[in-house]
């Protein structure tokens, strides 16, 4: 007999990961990561230089995504998906917080982070008060189109990516992947609220976002490997580029179905009823008071092993 797997958060084994948006405060202590090492996963050292490369302008964007919907959600009437933006702005902001805590944890072992950092910020400071309302709207569509995939693409693939990793790193990592995915389609359904019959101008900001997401991503990232010796030699170097290419190409093909006319988030091919076993047993492992802020590798064992019947 089947039996359902329920958690305080409300979610189930039979809902699907987008039907509950909880806010969670967390707040990381990055000074606890071993050896101030910002290469945090064992298992496989280029994904974690490629996360961190990214991270350097999610929180940026994500400070963008809590002002647009801020500014725009007065004219919206669906109580519902009002709810719905309340929920991600609390997420969200969560998330821009500490990931800017680890950015600064990371700057004392990469030089031209600090620029980085400042452009990225200059960047969406200047989308806010020189672009169009539709451009603000979409391009926070056409973005988190890329953050809820990578969050369930990361997540089936946890132990080729960090079974073993950093306990703190790891724990933060988990936790934003799994509420990514729990607010997938808010920006989408934001998107539709104000433009439901501008499905080439949805389209076009899926483009861009990915083209914006992988150049940003890869000013770090070169930068990174850079620091970390990868030039040392012809194998390391080719290695490195190899895993870039690879997860960057991996995100854009799972993103062709988002190009689909009928398509909504919750009906991606990856993303549907049958959640995230790491997601599920992690929503239980928060609720049920345990601490959150570091994953060692026997609560990852626990996790993993957790078993729905």
């Amino acid at each position: 007999m089947k039996k359902i797997y329920q958690n305080d958060d409300g979610l189930s084994l039979a809902s699907h990961p987008m039907d509950k948006i909880p806010i969670r405060d967390l707040r990381f202590k990055f000074k606890k990561v071993e050896n101030h090492n910002p290469v945090w996963s064992e298992t496989n050292p280029e994904f974690s230089i490629f996360m961190n490369a990214l991270g350097i302008h999610i929180p940026y964007f994500e400070k963008f995504l809590v002002k647009v919907m801020r500014e725009y959600m007065p004219e919206i009437e669906d109580e519902n998906l009002i709810k719905d933006i309340n929920n991600i702005i609390g997420q969200e902001s969560q998330h821009a917080f500490n990931f800017l805590l680890w950015t600064k944890a990371m700057q004392e072992s990469y030089p031209k982070l600090e620029k980085l950092d400042m452009d990225a910020k200059s960047y969406f400071n200047k989308a806010l008060e020189r672009k169009n309302k539709q451009f603000k709207i979409g391009f926070t569509a056409g973005y988190e189109t890329f953050t809820f995939l990578g969050g369930m693409i990361i997540l089936k693939r946890y132990k080729e990516l960090m079974e073993v990793a950093d306990p703190t790193v790891r724990a933060f990592w988990v936790w934003h992947q799994v509420e990514e995915v729990e607010h997938g389609s808010v920006a989408f359904d934001f998107f539709k609220a104000f433009y439901e019959k501008k499905e080439w101008y949805r389209r076009y900001m899926v483009v861009l976002t990915y083209c914006h997401i992988v150049k940003e991503t890869f000013k770090a990232y070169s930068h990174m490997i850079k620091k970390e010796g990868y030039y040392s030699s012809l194998f390391k170097t080719f290695k490195a580029w190899k895993f870039f290419l690879s997860f960057g190409f991996e995100l854009g093909y799972t993103a062709l179905p988002v190009l689909k006319r009928d398509y909504h988030p919750r009906n991606h091919p990856i993303c549907n009823d049958k959640q995230s076993e790491i997601a599920i047993a992690w929503r239980e492992f928060y609720s049920s008071g345990n601490n959150a802020l570091t994953l060692t590798q026997d609560d990852m064992d626990v996790l993993l092993e957790k078993k729905i019947f």
